[in-house]
């Protein structure tokens, strides 16, 4: 497709217009980043994997009822989305203790939560995302109390969704985050999933050997990005299940 206007880029995506009104093409890029972008290198392969994983678990969600912003895959690297207000926050689900929860909370990494746990980070990059309380995202406006009932539903959801397929392949569902964003149909909202659902937003082990498949392994120098997102692939039937490939070969 031609090149669109380039709309906004972020760390690991580039946004442009879409070819129709109310559409964007998002671009996946090889950037990685760790620590609010103070780590940074570029990955070969990385934006590839990260847009056949995201079409796999958005098409998926749509599949059972839960609505995102996804439409279709594009290309290797692009895939066409509703246009949406991307509400400024980051929910994260836990469902076992990793990361800043532990660090916070002084509970052992790996520790499996009573239940899943739901925690709102306002976006914003040079405050280093903030956790945030309902209490602050009601009295600053970023959504209202039907949003948070309706993004609570939505979390849950798509964490059941993701614990489900995670799991039937081996690997834990630790912890993930998402975005939601607003559509508008005339006078009527709706909320959505948007923004990606990948390795770079999720932790993932594998379930008997601990191992991370995710972008910890980027984080902790735990050994080749690329290599633990391509075996996250290859279970979930993404790529092809073959051994001694030096680079995915992808499914059209």
């Amino acid at each position: 497709m031609a090149r669109r206007k380039k709309i906004y880029e972020g760390k690991a995506k580039i946004l442009y217009e879409g070819p129709e009104p109310g559409t964007i093409v998002q671009y996946f890029k090889d950037d990685a980043t760790a620590f609010n972008a103070q780590k940074k290198a570029t990955i070969e392969g990385k934006g590839v994997l990260n847009n056949r994983l995201s079409e796999f678990f958005m098409t998926g969600l749509n599949n059972i009822g839960v609505p995102t912003h996804f439409i279709r895959r594009l290309n290797m690297r692009e895939q066409l989305c509703r246009s949406c207000e991307i509400i400024p926050l980051e929910i994260i689900v836990r469902n076992f203790a990793a990361g800043s929860l532990s660090k916070r909370l002084g509970v052992e990494e790996g520790a499996q939560l009573p239940r899943p746990i739901v925690e709102y980070c306002y976006k914003d990059d040079a405050l280093g995302d903030p956790l945030v309380s309902e209490e602050h995202i009601a009295a600053f406006g970023w959504a209202s109390q039907q949003d948070m009932d309706d993004i609570v539903h939505l979390a849950l959801r798509v964490n059941d969704f993701l614990s489900g397929v995670m799991m039937a392949v081996g690997i834990k569902l630790v912890d993930f985050k998402i975005e939601i964003g607003r559509v508008y149909e005339g006078d009527f909202q709706r909320l959505v999933v948007a923004d990606e659902i990948s390795p770079d937003s999720c932790r993932l082990w594998d379930i008997e050997t601990g191992a991370h498949l995710d972008k910890d392994v980027f984080r902790r120098d735990l050994g080749s990005l690329t290599d633990a997102y391509t075996e996250v692939a290859r279970r979930l039937g993404v790529i092809p299940q073959t051994t001694g490939v030096s680079k995915p070969t992808l499914i059209n």
